[in-house]
């Protein structure tokens, strides 16, 4: 009995001790009803997309629950970070919107934006805590010296701004955006009597291409928008065309977008930058409904045989619609350079010509484009003419896709389907 009441004395003690102190973090349940209050009262809010069935879910639900209060015992002046669990079998229009695809998914959102990259660590109390530690710094390096913004690391996309002071509101916003794009760009400040050379205007953010010397881009919009600042960052941080690895691969495919990949030689600067040129002045509008990357084809050698390629035919250019693969029907460089080839390489995937010309055999050709009631061309159907000297495909079937099957992991996730 007396031990029993000591124990009953510790935990009305502990009880007391963490409703004393509010430092009990509470994981609050993301419904239909609270989630664009909970994503815009709050700079970062932690989710745990779980289902109680999942097994994974469940091993991890208490995990979460003593990161939430780790962290917020660590940081309790931190008012603006919140930890939320969605049931993603009673909310399946939250589930859906965020492209949910395995049970647990750990998502991040910072000012109601969720990152693209979602968490992959560790599942630990220590290494979540980690992390969010790592997205609660600020981001944003603070320069004594002009000096210092000459040698920055040449390969990196950088963005500067110089301002007054951290007080100002232009520099809240700043922050706020770099916080948003932190894993896609550097950002840096010159503040101050540092930063008057710089501003003989006013203050002055610009951004900094890779592999280039004093080429910046200023930034012309409202200083203190943090709407139109963020989306034009977004733009010069975020390339249109991106570089696939084995380490980021899932990633991109979670994105659920078909890929358009030049596969290369390592060293063909050349070819890469007539790729993302002409996918900059030809496809721009795609970029919601498609992934242009780059692949090194000296290392990504199982996609291309199963393309009936090999490293001695590259480039190669094809689409992964993960269902099929389709090779791009013109010599790479010739058909870069030829205008609206590779727009047509798009559109005819999107109208099923290029899966219905594996089974069927060219599609009849057209002379000219159709006209518009209002006079001008519709060149949605338009065919580039085929050289009726050219034997018609045989029918078969398209390569199966090869990146539709770089999937989590089955020891860590419970997969919500096999194929997408």
């Amino acid at each position: 009995m007396r031990l029993l009441s000591i124990r009953l004395w510790l935990a009305l003690c502990l009880h007391l001790s963490v409703w004393m102190t509010g430092v009990r973090a509470e994981v609050l349940q993301m419904v239909e009803s609270n989630v664009n209050d909970l994503l815009s009262n709050n700079e970062l809010v932690f989710v745990n997309f779980y289902a109680d069935w999942c097994r994974f879910s469940q091993i991890l639900a208490p995990v979460f629950d003593e990161t939430a209060t780790k962290i917020k015992e660590e940081f309790p002046g931190y008012g603006h970070i919140a930890f939320a669990r969605v049931d993603c079998d009673s909310q399946n229009e939250i589930a859906s919107k965020y492209h949910i695809s395995k049970y647990p998914t750990l998502k991040l959102f910072r000012n109601g934006n969720v990152l693209k990259k979602e968490y992959r660590g560790q599942r630990s109390v220590d290494a979540l805590s980690d992390y969010l530690r790592e997205q609660m710094k600020n981001p944003i390096i603070q320069h004594q010296v002009l000096e210092d913004l000459e040698e920055l690391e040449p390969k990196k996309r950088h963005v500067i701004a110089y301002l007054i002071s951290e007080d100002s509101e232009v520099y809240k916003t700043y922050k706020r955006v770099a916080s948003a794009l932190r894993n896609e760009c550097e950002f840096h400040t010159a503040l101050g009597p540092v930063s008057e050379p710089e501003r003989t205007t006013g203050e002055n953010i610009v951004y900094r291409p890779p592999n280039t010397h004093r080429q910046d881009v200023v930034f012309s919009g409202p200083m203190d928008n943090y709407d139109y600042m963020y989306q034009w960052m977004h733009d010069k941080c975020i390339p249109l065309v991106r570089e696939i690895t084995f380490e980021n691969a899932e990633e991109l495919t979670e994105e659920g977008l078909p890929f358009m990949i030049l596969f290369h030689k390592a060293d063909d600067e050349e070819i890469k930058e007539l790729y993302t040129r002409e996918v900059q002045n030809q496809v721009l509008g795609e970029q919601n409904s498609m992934n242009f990357l780059t692949a090194d084809g000296m290392k990504f050698t199982h996609p291309l045989h199963h393309l009936g390629k090999t490293p001695a035919d590259l480039p190669v250019l094809c689409i992964d619609s993960f269902r099929h693969m389709y090779v791009f029907p013109h010599s790479v460089k010739e058909g870069l350079q030829t205008p609206g080839l590779l727009k047509q390489f798009v559109l005819d995937l999107h109208s099923g010509k290029l899966h219905r010309e594996f089974h069927h055999g060219p599609d009849p050709t057209t002379t000219s484009a159709p006209q518009l009631e209002d006079g001008g061309e519709d060149k949605t159907e338009q065919h580039i003419p085929h050289d009726p000297s050219e034997k018609p495909k045989q029918p078969t079937s398209p390569p199966e896709s090869t990146f539709n099957k770089l999937k989590p992991s089955r020891n860590r996730y419970t997969l919500l389907r096999d194929e997408l």
